[in-house]
């Protein structure tokens, strides 16, 4: 068949545009799409019967003849379809609720293969709602009968449909290699057209260790290939603005620090080190700045700035919301009163500056996306861009397109960053890490509270924040709390019904903690209403702040000491490390409750590990452990890492792939079966200027 991998789904038989509207929601629209679309389950229905061996309750799969089959509607209004299915040795009952279209698919005297389990259906025994397929001479069994693959679904797309067009697609399409035959000879790896067919359809558990052993390898690598194409790009960019860090530069600085109300870390001091010595070189600096919540990482990039502008270059720094960009703009100003700079905020819903005239025509400018649809700035020696996951590749190819020439680069961001991942996702970056929290930060008590406390816990809060707003004017550092929800409505999902959602716990809380005064944040409200919120509970206004996550980033508020998370197990360990970071940051002792609504032995034993550990990377390290390598950057987040195969906490497997891709970097020519897949990232990557 005349089909590439980057074809459209449309080119594929039996797959018509309705069809491609269905796939294109579990993000499939090529050929490589589908074929990628891996199983994350397989059934073993390999135990295979005749009808008189079959024993209650076991799963097995039975081949016999459909003596009958029909229909029947009881008087209230129900319907199911009753089989009966004959073999040598005898025969049984199939029963399927609410499907009288199978009466259509399936006809009397049909040779079909059944999978299910024995149980009864009116004290008689059958198997209710089995999986089934028509058998065909010389044809093996793609639903029943061996490991089936159950995969990703959304509605009018089944497990069932994709096994049929993907098994078409494979005894149809032959695809070409895309790794170096040496790569996979000297690795012992299966080639392309022998791993597809076993990852989709193996025959025993080998096949899916293997298969999976080949596209974990080459998800690490072609991550680490990215990587280092962008670091070649990055290092042979012209650069746009030559900083000087001289004599009268490093006295402004530390005259500059010294106007600082706190002393700096080592971990700061090491990482402006770092920084400094990067923003001297002929090359832009690409640097990554990984901190915890609250360790200080803001004021590492205002001194970054600083120096760029006494060099007379103009700064951006981009933030991924409006609440970020704010609480950055009045930062920075608080930072810089001193400093007769003039500093911009650009945002969606405003665009405001200070009204300093600068000793220079040097600016920062903060602001959100919509830095991205200005027109160009100049003169700009450094770009800032925090919490760097959250912007994809083009975007920030976008924002550097911005200026003219290649400026300084640097990222920030609080995840924690398992230290396996650090080579192949961020490869290209130097990387500095504030690895301490600011002298006399306390750290956080923390306690996974079962469902029986959980009255005991909601009574301790309103002994603990009556104050904010009840407390005489003369009482020093009033608490206040958040209670971070999953949801923002309730869902409608069975599953995740328990799991406490935001608008709802508003209401119920309002009346749990009386006389506590309750405010309502979440991601649905627009700009101007989020900032009068956070405005109102940082004036005091309300005691208890009941949100989503939309506070892991950019909500600070010094005299909150008190974070509860509603459904924590729905959380990764790395995300409620950074949502307890938002407590505590006035010096106060704070403390997080956790609340779940799972209070089975393996969701509690993974949250208590917060009760003892307190460190970022080794949280983000036991995530991979417990949760797999799914969603690395928590809950509901834009810019995501994701893994279909690959266990990047595979140390063997990580350095293999980051040692290839270095391997072929350097001798792209030598590689043809990767030619295409090198253009393509190259079109993708940020190119220099």
């Amino acid at each position: 068949m005349n089909l590439i991998l980057n074809d459209g789904v449309d080119k594929i038989p039996l797959i018509g545009p309705r069809s491609q509207t269905l796939l294109a929601k579990l993000e499939i629209k090529t050929v490589r799409d589908l074929l990628y679309h891996f199983p994350f389950r397989y059934l073993d229905l390999r135990n295979i019967l005749q009808i008189k061996d079959l024993v209650m309750g076991e799963t097995a799969t039975v081949t016999g003849e459909l003596t009958s089959i029909k229909n029947i509607y009881t008087k209230g209004g129900k319907n199911f379809t009753e089989g009966i299915l004959a073999d040598e040795s005898g025969q049984i009952k199939l029963i399927w609720f609410n499907q009288p279209f199978l009466t259509r698919n399936l006809k009397k005297d049909t040779k079909i293969a059944v999978a299910g389990s024995l149980t009864t259906f009116s004290n008689k025994p059958a198997i209710i709602g089995p999986d089934y397929e028509v058998m065909s001479e010389g044809k093996e069994t793609l639903h029943t009968g061996r490991l089936v693959p159950i995969y990703p679904e959304t509605s009018g797309v089944t497990s069932k449909w994709l096994r049929s067009r993907i098994k078409c697609l494979l005894d149809l399409f032959d695809p070409s290699e895309n790794l170096p035959k040496n790569l996979i000879d000297a690795e012992d790896f299966l080639k392309l057209a022998e791993a597809l067919p076993k990852i989709h359809f193996p025959t025993n558990q080998s096949d899916i260790d293997k298969s999976r052993e080949r596209f974990g390898f080459e998800e690490l690598f072609l991550l680490a290939l990215q990587s280092n194409i962008r670091k070649e790009q990055w290092q042979t960019a012209k650069l746009s603005k030559k900083i000087n860090v001289n004599e009268e530069v490093r006295c402004h600085l530390e005259e500059f620090t010294k106007l600082l109300p706190f002393s700096l870390t080592n971990g700061q001091n090491k990482a402006i080190d770092e920084i400094l010595t990067d923003l001297q070189k002929d090359q832009p600096m690409n640097r990554l700045l990984e901190g915890d919540v609250g360790s200080g990482k803001t004021v590492v990039a205002a001194i970054a700035a600083y120096t760029a502008v006494l060099n007379s270059s103009n700064v951006l720094y981009l933030a991924p919301t409006e609440i970020l960009a704010n609480q950055h703009y009045e930062t920075f100003k608080r930072l810089f009163e001193k400093c007769q700079i003039d500093i911009l905020l650009i945002t969606g819903n405003k665009k405001v500056g200070s009204t300093i005239k600068p000793l220079n025509h040097s600016t920062i400018t903060i602001g959100t996306h919509a830095l991205l649809y200005q027109d160009k700035f100049e003169d700009v020696g450094l770009v800032i861009i925090d919490e760097q996951h959250r912007f994809g590749v083009e975007q920030r190819a976008k924002l550097l397109s911005q200026t003219t020439g290649t400026p300084h680069l640097l990222t920030m961001t609080a995840t924690p960053i398992p230290r396996s991942l650090q080579l192949v996702i961020f490869g290209d970056l130097d990387l500095s890490i504030i690895d301490e929290m600011p002298i006399g930060r306390k750290r956080v008590k923390t306690w996974v509270v079962p469902k029986h406390k959980r009255s005991d816990a909601y009574k301790w809060v309103v002994s603990q924040c009556r104050g904010t707003m009840h407390r005489a004017p003369t009482d020093k550092n009033p608490t206040q709390a958040f209670i971070v929800c999953p949801f923002i409505d309730e869902s409608e999902v069975d599953t995740l019904k328990s799991v406490r959602a935001a608008t709802k716990e508003f209401e119920g809380l309002t009346k749990t903690l009386a006389p506590l005064k309750l405010g309502l944040l979440h991601g649905r409200l627009k700009p101007k209403e989020k900032d009068t919120v956070v405005k109102s509970f940082r004036n005091k206004e309300f005691d208890v702040l009941v949100t989503t996550p939309v506070v892991e980033v950019g909500v600070d508020i010094p005299s909150a000491n008190i974070m509860i998370i509603e459904g924590a197990e729905r959380f990764g360990l790395a995300s409620l490390h950074q949502l307890r970071g938002r407590v505590g940051r006035g010096g106060e002792q704070a403390y997080c409750l956790l609340f779940t609504s799972d209070d089975k032995s393996d969701a509690v034993g993974r949250l208590k590990i917060l009760e003892t550990s307190y460190n970022g990377a080794e949280l983000a390290e036991a995530d991979l452990k417990f949760r797999g390598s799914g969603d690395l950057f928590g809950t509901a987040q834009h810019g995501v890492i994701t893994f279909k195969v690959a266990n990047p906490g595979d140390q063997v497997l990580v350095k293999k792939a980051r040692d290839w891709a270095e391997r072929v970097v350097s001798k792209v020519d030598k590689y043809p079966e990767l030619s295409e897949t090198i253009e393509e990232i190259k079109k993708a990557e940020v190119a220099p200027n």
